[in-house]
């Protein structure tokens, strides 16, 4: 069992746990919305999406974060998934990113949407 995300306690009063799985879709969430230099001891980490809400919607900015999204998913992640689609999506003050994956420990293909919405 892993800590779960966000950090919380379970009805004993313990720390919340997770199963594998879980565990790395929280921290490919973790992945997306943590900006760069949010880290003290891991300045690169991160994606930044949230901050792309504010920024003009084109194709070539979807093309960019995809690109950007890639690469810190093999990065940071790359030993526990392989990417196999990566679709992201802003809207107003909604950031979607749809992404199909592969658990490598496990084999199991999973598809997660993770969604986040900035306040105006």
């Amino acid at each position: 069992m892993q800590i779960d995300f966000p950090f919380r306690f379970d009805r004993r009063g313990a720390t919340a746990t997770t199963g594998y799985a879980d565990h790395v879709r929280d921290m490919i969430e973790q992945l997306l919305f943590t900006a760069p230099g949010e880290r003290i001891n891991r300045p690169d980490f991160g994606c930044g999406l949230a901050q792309l809400v504010f920024a003009p919607n084109s194709p070539e900015l979807a093309a960019a974060v995809e690109c950007t999204v890639q690469g810190a998913l093999v990065q940071w992640l790359g030993d526990l998934v392989d990417v196999h689609s990566l679709e992201v999506e802003a809207r107003e003050s909604v950031l979607r990113v749809a992404l199909a994956y592969v658990l490598r420990a496990t084999g199991e293909t999973r598809s997660e949407t993770f969604v986040r919405e900035i306040p105006s």
